[in-house]
């Protein structure tokens, strides 16, 4: 009878820490899909807040269909570091075209290198690149 009672301590011992070590891989995983979410949500909502200075005349403080000039912080509000990455202008602006970078405080595939994603902003669209998750 101690035999069995042993090995049932054993086993629960071992399912317990497998359960343990489980929880911890999807709770970091979990936060590293969340980090990843925001620093997309924020750069899209970068790209639109430039593509409504690109519209606005230049007379009216905006770029006059044009993207050459935009500066973060001073033409549309957004910092250039927040709670989920920091944020810059990849390739500056254009006639046509800008290019947004962030990149998020977490490592969501775990290879040593944060979340980093591109947006490109269009007079009419968006295009986004991951360049690592």
């Amino acid at each position: 009878m101690g035999q069995q009672q042993l090995l049932l301590i054993v086993l629960s011992t071992i399912i317990v820490g497998i359960s343990i070590a489980v929880g911890i891989n999807i709770v970091t995983t979990s936060a590293g899909q969340a980090n990843f979410d925001a620093v997309m949500q924020d750069l899209l909502v970068i790209s639109e807040r430039a593509r409504d200075w690109y519209r606005k005349p230049a007379l009216t403080g905006g770029g006059g269909n044009d993207f050459t000039g935009l500066d973060l912080q001073a033409n549309i509000g957004w910092p250039a570091a927040n709670e989920n990455g920091a944020y810059t202008i990849s390739t500056a602006g254009n006639a046509t075209t800008i290019v947004f970078q962030g990149i998020g405080v977490e490592d969501l595939d775990q290879d040593g290198t944060n979340a980093t994603i591109q947006v490109a902003a269009f007079r009419d669209s968006v295009v986004t690149t991951i360049v690592n998750r």
